[in-house]
C-alpha cells in the first residue's frame, strides 16, 4: 500500500481511498452503498467523494460502471 495520501483530500476521501486500496486487491466492482455501510456513510456522500477522488491526483484508477440500486465503481491500483 502507498504510504502518500493526497493532501488536499478531505477526511471521509481519505478514508474511502483506504479502503479502496485495501480491497481492490481482492475485489475489483465497489458498490457506493456497500462502501457506505462499511464506513459509516451514505451512499450519497461516498459518490460524491469518490467523483471528486477521481478528479484528484490518486493512485488508483477509479471508473464509474453502472447504476442499478446504488452506483457501482470500477477500481484498480
Amino acid at each position: 500500500m502507498s504510504s502518500a495520501m493526497a493532501p488536499d483530500l478531505t477526511s471521509k476521501q481519505r478514508r474511502i481511498l483506504q479502503y479502496l486500496r485495501e480491497n481492490a486487491a481482492t475485489k475489483t466492482y465497489f458498490k457506493s452503498r456497500l462502501i457506505a455501510e462499511e464506513l459509516g456513510m451514505t451512499a450519497k456522500e461516498v459518490g460524491s467523494n469518490i467523483a471528486a477522488l477521481q478528479q484528484g491526483d490518486v493512485d488508483v484508477e477509479i471508473e464509474k460502471w453502472g447504476y442499478s440500486s446504488s452506483t457501482t465503481w470500477k477500481v484498480s491500483v
